[in-house]
């Protein structure tokens, strides 16, 4: 399945190139809206939140009144995430909080999952360099995502695995990554960073992993 994504920032849709480098970026939200309402679901994630600058909330809540959203950047409360349940949204991709110095905060996750039903809660998994990247991925945790996963699964009802070296680069998902992460885990396994085609896509739905796409589609790589 794909699953198109809104990256939000400075109060408009953009695409970065591994978190960074701004490459494209659009304020015309009714086209793209029109253009997601057939997906059963799309990804909205507020940049800004996540790297600490700013907030969207007002766009996230008018954007998820009117697509299935699942909505991830800078939710660091139960508090957040069920005002953000209630709102209509679908599900909360908790990233950054779910981690420490130590690796994963186990407590913290069982006490979110608790709070909020553990079927809306995606376990945000980000990479650089093979570890763990948190804090709109400017810092690392000196954690795998196996690791990761392994001690989050009974906690979330998904796993979002961003592969941040290819992230809006078009160079593909590595394929081999997927398997190895699908294997580990009997929860839906999303995965985004540099997915190009739809051959990848179909590739990735073989093997039961679903895939979220943000440059390909604003390309117009990927047709929606």
């Amino acid at each position: 399945m794909l699953i198109p994504s809104i990256d939000l920032m400075g109060g408009r849709i953009v695409q970065l190139v591994q978190g960074e480098k701004l490459k494209l970026a659009f304020d015309n939200f009714d086209y793209w809206i029109d253009r997601f309402s057939a997906y059963p679901l799309v990804q909205l994630i507020d940049l800004d939140a996540a790297m600490r600058q700013g907030s969207n909330a007002d766009l996230i809540s008018k954007i998820a009144k009117r697509l299935p959203c699942q909505v991830g950047g800078g939710i660091r409360t139960a508090e957040h995430a069920k005002l953000l349940l209630d709102s209509g949204v679908r599900r909360v991709i908790l990233g950054s909080v779910l981690f420490n110095a130590d690796g994963v905060a186990t407590d913290t996750a069982a006490a979110l999952s608790e709070a909020i039903g553990g079927e809306p809660l995606v376990a945000g998994i980000d990479t650089k360099n093979g570890k763990i990247a948190v804090r709109g991925w400017k810092d690392n945790v000196n954690l795998t995502p196996e690791d990761a996963i392994r001690a989050l699964e009974p906690y979330a009802g998904a796993f979002l695995y961003t592969h941040v070296d290819t992230e809006g680069t078009l160079q593909g998902f590595p394929f081999e990554r997927a398997q190895a992460l699908h294997r580990l885990t009997t929860r839906q396994l999303i995965v985004a960073g540099g997915i190009r085609n739809q051959s990848e896509i179909e590739a990735l739905h073989a093997i039961g992993v679903d895939a979220v796409a943000g440059m390909a589609v604003y390309s117009g790589l990927l047709a929606v």
